[in-house]
């Protein structure tokens, strides 16, 4: 289903006549366009809205002629309001038709939350993702294979995220823990250490609004538990994959996953360490559409992106997937780095993931 059909079953389900969108994951999903110009804010600078007949713009005098000729579509219209003349949300309330909803502070409108219209993933979609995927790995190993372990975590970090800009890549965050500190911490953002005897690089990059997560595992003197720890976590993840697959095809929840994922810890060896670590959701306009717990309702859908993340002190497992009804396919990945093939916990699924290189 493309994107106005959703909308216009959203506008009929809800009894409105329009609705808009300015947090950029959601402008870049109906219009393809970036509304972003500081970084730092949740709203853009401008709104994409949606009657039911077709897509407006709406922005300052400023942003107007580069949207125009850089992010969108000619078939889309463009309202322009002086910059210094009110706001974006004055602006939208005085062009739409109302009732109406947006997902920012607008006067009398409705909130909408777009995660569920955002999914699933169409083929247009898809296809981005691809891509987005491939370049992402691409960078994050070219940096791996480079670096040594006298590096520090900060130096290693600024190279991903120059490595993911070359190939027009965002880089909302870029992880990198040495051998002291990804043993302590599971969000190991970077420090002024060095490596040491090994080290984990986690990304969540973005393009075209899309989100794709993946994280390598460089080892330069590992400690002995190293191999087994990721194993077991390449274990967790294939199997919260399979239950993804099993649990989507038959409309389930995210809470339905999450027990499989539960008992696969279990299966390995690690009976409670999910209490450790978040450990991923839905992918796609987002970096987590939605985050898994064990009491979960957010429905799985298929074909969409998910990127778990279960971790095993000092190791973690990490990439993104598209999971359709026929299966599963790895989307963050170059077929260049070494590679384990594991077998899912209670589901008939082999999966490759991406081990440990040794440098």
């Amino acid at each position: 289903m493309s994107e106005h059909s959703r909308l216009d079953a959203y506008l009929a389900d809800e009894g409105l006549e329009a609705v808009w969108f300015a947090r950029p994951n959601s402008f870049a999903w109906l219009t393809g366009g970036d509304n972003v110009v500081d970084r730092a804010g949740d709203v853009g600078v401008a709104a994409a809205g949606y009657d039911g007949d077709g897509v407006t713009v709406v922005t300052d005098n400023i942003e107007a002629p580069r949207l125009s000729d850089e992010e969108l579509d000619d078939d889309v219209d463009v309202e322009t309001f002086q910059w210094y003349d009110g706001g974006l949300a004055d602006a939208v309330a005085s062009v739409s038709p109302t009732p109406a909803a947006a997902d920012f502070d607008v006067p009398g409108f409705e909130r909408v939350a777009a995660t569920a219209l955002r999914q699933p993933l169409t083929d247009a979609q898809t296809d981005l993702y691809r891509d987005l995927s491939e370049e992402t790995a691409e960078a994050v190993e070219s940096v791996a294979r480079e670096i040594t372990a006298t590096d520090t975590e900060q130096a290693v970090a600024a190279e991903l995220r120059g490595e993911l800009s070359a190939r027009n890549i965002d880089s909302p965050v870029a992880l990198v823990g040495g051998g002291e500190r990804a043993p302590r911490y599971r969000h190991y953002t970077p420090k002024d250490e060095e490596l040491g005897p090994y080290a984990l690089l986690s990304v969540t990059a973005e393009r075209d609004g899309l989100y794709t997560s993946c994280t390598r595992t460089v080892a330069f003197d590992p400690p002995e538990w190293l191999e087994d720890r990721t194993r077991a976590a390449m274990r967790v993840e294939a199997t919260a994959l399979a239950a993804t697959r099993a649990v989507g095809s038959v409309g389930g929840t995210a809470g339905d996953v999450f027990a499989a994922l539960q008992t696969a810890y279990d299966a390995v060896g690690w009976d409670g360490e999910w209490r450790n670590h978040h450990q991923g959701g839905a992918a796609g306009f987002a970096g987590r559409e939605w985050i898994a717990t064990p009491e979960s309702e957010a429905p799985v859908v298929l074909p969409q992106a998910y990127a778990w993340n279960p971790t095993v002190q000092g190791a973690k497992s990490e990439d993104t997937h598209l999971v359709t009804g026929a299966g599963v396919e790895t989307l963050s990945t170059t077929g260049d780095w070494p590679s384990v093939t594991v077998e899912a916990v209670d589901y008939d699924l082999e999966l490759e993931r991406h081990g440990v290189l040794e440098r």
